[in-house]
């Protein structure tokens, strides 16, 4: 992988931590997503203006399909990741998450784009899930038959059950957007804009149909809203042009660095239990990535 690329991916890595954070203080739902969404295509219009807004005139139903997908599929995202984060620790739901959806989108980067991993890029692949895997079980994978908590228990599955489902729509999501800038050449800025953009209209519904409650969550929950609108385009944004530079299937995983960034919020900030395990994962991850990065 490039320098250049790999840099990218590491500032979006802390940035994508820190909006996480946010949204695991807000404990959201439909008003939340609906709000971030308004937010994003608030802030973000004049950067669109002044740097993109050109690039309009030359986009073709190809690209206006893939940018309506891709906006439902990320309104879906953020919906299973604030379910998740009401259910369950940050650090079950975020590194379930972040893994099963680099597994999948490389896997598919391989058999549909023609990508390969090579022997240094599976091995990497398999520590960063590997490491991933470690954070979400814990000291599970030790008890052998030992009493553990049936409602912690509960809270974790329900915790790695979201975080599959978001991991789901993570490689969907990467799979349509890695098309969308790297086959059609789109600007990733008014790319990631538009889909934010359409995300307004998709997640109304919900909305409309709990009126009542709009107020009170945007009263709650404008601040950490806002950090999200600033936070969650930037570090995408940053991933997109990494794409660019470097194959879906190498930016996809180190995408999950931020897991370095995600155990120490979930630790010292939040208060989640189990740094050991958190720490062990998170340093199986870094050498994943470091595979991934080396590998040509």
């Amino acid at each position: 992988m490039p320098v250049t690329a790999l840099a990218l991916v590491v500032a979006a890595a802390l940035i994508h931590a820190l909006w996480n954070f946010a949204a695991k203080k807000a404990q959201g739902n439909h008003h939340f997503a609906c709000i971030t969404a308004v937010g994003v295509s608030l802030l973000w219009l004049p950067v669109v203006v002044v740097a993109g807004l050109d690039e309009l005139p030359r986009w073709g139903w190809q690209a206006w399909a893939l940018t309506l997908a891709s906006a439902i599929v990320h309104l879906a995202y953020f919906n299973s990741l604030l379910a998740g984060y009401r259910a369950a620790d940050m650090t079950v739901v975020y590194p379930v998450a972040r893994g099963s959806g680099p597994l999948i989108s490389a896997l598919v980067a391989v058999v549909l784009l023609d990508e390969h991993l090579g022997f240094g890029g599976t091995l990497g692949l398999a520590g960063v899930v590997g490491g991933i895997l470690l954070m979400a079980a814990g000291p599970a994978l030790l008890a052998r038959g030992k009493a553990v908590d049936p409602a912690l228990q509960r809270k974790r599955r329900l915790g790695i059950a979201w975080g599959a489902l978001t991991g789901a729509t993570i490689a969907a999501y990467s799979v349509i957007d890695g098309y969308a800038v790297k086959v059609l050449a789109l600007s990733p800025l008014v790319y990631d804009y538009f889909c934010n953009l359409l995300r307004v209209p998709v997640s109304l519904p919900a909305v409309l149909r709990d009126r009542a409650g709009f107020l009170p969550a945007l009263r709650r929950q404008w601040k950490h809203a806002l950090v999200v609108a600033i936070g969650a385009p930037s570090a995408y944004i940053l991933v997109l042009y990494a794409m660019k530079l470097a194959p879906l299937s190498r930016v996809a995983p180190a995408r999950e660095l931020s897991m370095l960034f995600a155990a120490l919020i979930g630790g010292q900030l939040l208060g989640e239990g189990e740094r050991g395990w958190r720490i062990a994962g998170a340093m199986l991850i870094a050498l994943g990535v470091a595979a991934l990065a080396m590998a040509r």
